[in-house]
């Protein structure tokens, strides 16, 4: 069984790619995008699998976009995110997470915590936490939701809602965020290993971090 993360797949909002560059390029409608990242998904993840969908599966829980979720393998997990109607700084967006639940998600948090695995042998595993916002950067000119972000106490942090701003940021206490978000990882999920060799890249600096640090 492998462990895949993921974030800010944003089925259904054919507004994505006017806003998006890179998405905009990429596809030419949006159903083109959903079948890509439905096709993607499923060629990535098998059954016995988990994934970890970190926020903005689609924008506020429409039927059509969340029909989508049954057809997508593993046992997913969702972390909400501003656009999913079931996010906790939704007004009553604490009656909308059953919808999630009947769509195919196994379970619907607010944050989480998860361990990637030992980068080499007798390694130890790394403790990460798990929110769709980063502790700092923002698709956006300013940083938003700040009262929703977690607290830098030097934990690695996985994350989406960057979109294509930045893959990863390290704060000015040091500590690493990686954006798991699909316009990094080939518009499909990134496996758990994968990102511990990233992190351990960081870490070495084997790998220049892309966009820059978000000690802003």
């Amino acid at each position: 069984m492998t462990v895949w993360f993921t974030s800010d797949l944003h089925l259904g909002h054919a507004r994505l790619l006017e806003l998006s560059e890179a998405r905009g390029a990429a596809f030419a409608s949006i159903d083109e995008h959903d079948a890509r990242l439905v096709a993607n998904w499923n060629e990535t993840v098998a059954p016995e699998d988990t994934v970890w969908v970190l926020g903005d599966v689609d924008m506020h829980g429409k039927d059509a976009s969340l029909a989508r979720i049954s057809t997508l393998a593993g046992t997913k997990i969702l972390v909400a995110g501003n656009h999913d109607a079931c996010w906790a700084g939704m007004r009553d967006g604490w009656r909308k997470r059953d919808r999630y639940l009947a769509a195919g998600f196994a379970a619907v948090m607010d944050f989480g915590v998860a361990k990637l695995p030992p980068v080499r042998q007798g390694g130890s595993a790394t403790r990460v936490l798990l929110s769709h916002f980063p502790y700092a950067g923002d698709s956006h000119d300013e940083d938003r939701y700040s009262q929703f972000r977690l607290r830098d106490e030097g934990v690695t942090l996985l994350h989406g809602h960057a979109h294509d701003a930045f893959r990863e940021g390290r704060t000015p206490k040091g500590t690493w965020g990686i954006n798991v978000g699909v316009d990094w990882w080939d518009y499909r999920p990134v496996s758990a290993e994968r990102l511990a060799e990233h992190l351990e890249d960081l870490r070495h600096e084997r790998v220049a971090p892309v966009a820059g640090d978000s000690d802003r």
